[in-house]
């Protein structure tokens, strides 16, 4: 009888609603952010010294990218421009990413922001953000 009241798959219809909202606004369902696909791409990693974040942007200007470190939140914004076609060319495809972007990632709370830096070599910007000392327990002798 259930069947005869669903004609169609219902889990599998909300499956192709979910998934085209979130190619309509660019989210995911994902915790740790955007899912793949989003550009520039990212890779986060940390270890007990410091945050790493690799920033794979090739062909953007690192004049034109902008770090930010503001409440524990890093952001990566800028603009990736397509060089211009000529008046003959005709473009058939056109699947590399052109226009303004923005990425933003929840930093540790233990970050030393003030002491962040940002280097960047063939297309990968290297974030690296240290962290900051965990105070050391002292014994204190009894005289």
């Amino acid at each position: 009888m259930v069947g005869n009241l669903f004609a169609r798959d219902m889990f599998r219809e909300l499956d192709l609603l979910q998934r085209q909202v979130e190619q309509s606004f660019g989210i995911s369902p994902s915790i740790r952010g955007l899912a793949r696909g989003g550009f520039p791409a990212l890779n986060v990693g940390t270890s007990s010294a410091s945050v790493d974040v690799y920033v794979f942007a090739p062909g953007v200007d690192p004049a034109a990218i902008s770090v930010e470190i503001d409440k524990g939140v890093l952001t990566v914004s800028g603009e990736r421009t397509l060089p211009a076609a000529g008046e003959r060319a005709a473009v058939h495809i056109e699947e590399r990413f052109a226009g303004r972007f923005r990425r933003v990632v929840s930093l540790p709370d233990d970050i030393d922001a003030a002491g962040a830096t940002a280097r960047c070599q063939d297309g990968v910007l290297h974030i690296r953000v240290p962290r900051r000392t965990a105070p050391q327990p002292h014994r204190i002798n009894i005289q």
